[in-house]
């Protein structure tokens, strides 16, 4: 019996956000996307998408760009180990 009068109030179920409440960032993501656009991970980025597009147009190949993978990924976060532990709390 309760619990169909308290279906009843919607009123007391819905909860409102805070307005003008800050989106928090992750600052690992922040330095991330900083760092895809120095010079030096661009190029790295343009060798795996040419090796990706390689590898995509041949029917049969054992190359898998990983090596470029790894090689841009390595450059990313060697960027960001820089700036990201003073920005954390």
């Amino acid at each position: 019996m309760f619990f169909e009068r308290f279906l009843k109030f919607p009123k007391l179920l819905s909860v409102k956000a805070e307005e003008e409440e800050e989106e928090l960032q992750d600052p690992q993501e922040v330095l991330r996307e900083k760092c895809r656009e120095t010079e030096h991970v661009e190029k790295l980025a343009e060798k795996y998408q040419a090796c990706n597009e390689r590898v995509l147009s041949r029917s049969q190949t054992t190359e898998i760009c990983a090596e470029e993978l790894f090689d841009m990924l390595h450059a990313i976060d060697h960027c960001v180990t820089k700036d990201l532990f003073s920005k954390l709390k």
